[in-house]
């Protein structure tokens, strides 16, 4: 009987040596890592506020390989979601709260363990690209119990965060480097349209393709007024391929009218549709030369969030080059894309 109390006796004791300990335990966990990344800050940002990409970074399959992913809310930025379910690395979700472009993701955390937990992922430019601060925080509040886990997290936590930020260098990394933070780009649907086009090809120097385009557009509008239509909108050109030699490409004026009653004749001119669908426009301000480095921009921007091109891109001259200086053209670029909704549900 008096082992029995000496047990008890004991086993009290100890419970009360741990309260006391935890009492005296920090209430909240901080823990900290950074990297710095040679990618421009946007590319970093995009990567960071898309849960759809995380699974392209994420410690969370190395840690888990048998670990499940999935995305849901908003495509990205605040109210979008990533939850996560596995045998090692439990269940969990991480939802974005606050997003400030191209400096700043939060997100909620909803673990066990945590009566209010955060992640906050901070970035600012430097000399050597990108430096990334990963902010884990924990409270645990009055809970005893939990408070234990404090100094467990800075231990297995820290390197989780470090294997994620050397992931996500090691991508970001490896895509496309053109910076497009600045760049007027929106996600939009457009209906197709009836255009008059002509087939053409050209070398890929700027002035050979104005030659181009200015013949076939003479040849178009002759075509458009012998036949009665009427122009329903700004030229385009529509990229269909590029060999390093040369470049093809359709010149189309957006037309109206009976078509019915059209005879085609020795001209070249064809009736056709363009894409109606999902697509990302972007705005090109100034002179035509110049297009290229938005395509790059608008490349590194559809890598950098994961965006699955659908289709040949184009371009439609808004401005009149006989009438607005050569710095304040504006020319619409369009990237006809999956329904990107449906692409982050699937990731």
């Amino acid at each position: 009987m008096n082992v029995l109390k000496k047990t008890v006796l004991l086993a009290l004791l100890l419970g009360a040596l741990l309260i006391a300990i935890g009492v005296f335990l920090p209430a909240t966990r901080t823990i900290e890592r950074s990297i710095v990344i040679d990618a421009p800050q946007a590319t970093v940002f995009a990567l960071v506020n898309n849960p759809g990409q995380f699974s392209a970074w994420s410690p969370l399959p190395e840690i888990d390989p048998y670990v499940d992913m999935t995305v849901s809310g908003a495509t990205r930025g605040e109210g979008s979601t990533f939850a996560w379910q596995g045998s090692i690395v439990g269940v969990g979700s991480r939802t974005i709260t606050d997003s400030e472009p191209h400096s700043r993701v939060v997100s909620r955390l909803d673990i066990d363990g945590a009566r209010r937990a955060t992640s906050s992922i901070v970035l600012d430019t430097t000399d050597q690209g990108t430096s990334v601060r990963w902010i884990e925080f924990r409270d645990f509040g009055r809970n005893i119990i939990w408070r234990f886990n404090g100094p467990v997290m800075e231990r297995m936590l820290g390197p989780e965060i470090e294997l994620g930020l050397s992931n996500l260098k090691n991508y970001a990394e490896n895509l496309p480097g053109a910076d497009f933070a600045g760049l007027q780009i929106e996600e939009i649907e457009i209906a197709p349209m009836d255009i008059a086009f002509i087939s053409a090809s050209s070398v890929p120097t700027a002035s050979a393709i104005s030659t181009t385009l200015s013949q076939a557009y003479f040849r178009i509008l002759s075509f458009i007024n012998s036949e009665g239509l009427q122009i329903a909108g700004a030229p385009l050109s529509i990229s269909r391929a590029y060999d390093g030699a040369e470049l093809r490409f359709d010149v189309a004026i957006p037309v109206s009218g009976d078509f019915d009653a059209i005879a085609l004749d020795d001209s070249g001119v064809l009736i056709g549709k363009t894409y109606g669908g999902p697509v990302l426009q972007a705005v090109h301000k100034g002179p035509y030369g110049q297009l290229a480095t938005t395509h790059a921009r608008i490349a590194a921007y559809i890598a950098a969030n994961g965006i699955t091109r659908n289709g040949d891109s184009w371009e439609a001259y808004v401005s009149d080059p006989t009438q607005i200086a050569e710095a304040d053209l504006i020319t619409l670029v369009y990237y006809p894309v999956t329904d990107m909704a449906d692409a982050a549900q699937a990731r």
